[in-house]
């Protein structure tokens, strides 16, 4: 992906919010639940504004590149 596309966040995603770069670990009723990506229990916020969430990469680049 380039940075100029724009794409719906997936579980799994690597995402940015605002400066934050964290993992998409759940969609409930259209809220996104997020993780920081090497973050332990208890490390899950929710999205402040899901529509501003900004993938960086998809679950399956992630896969690809041996990072999960």
């Amino acid at each position: 992906m380039t940075g100029t596309e724009t794409k719906t966040p997936s579980v799994g995603d690597e995402v940015m919010e605002g400066k934050t770069r964290a993992i998409v670990t759940d969609i409930r009723d259209g809220f996104f639940w997020l993780r920081l990506p090497h973050g332990g229990t208890g490390t899950e916020w929710l999205a402040e504004d899901p529509t501003r969430l900004e993938v960086r990469r998809t679950r399956d680049e992630m896969i690809e590149a041996g990072d999960l």
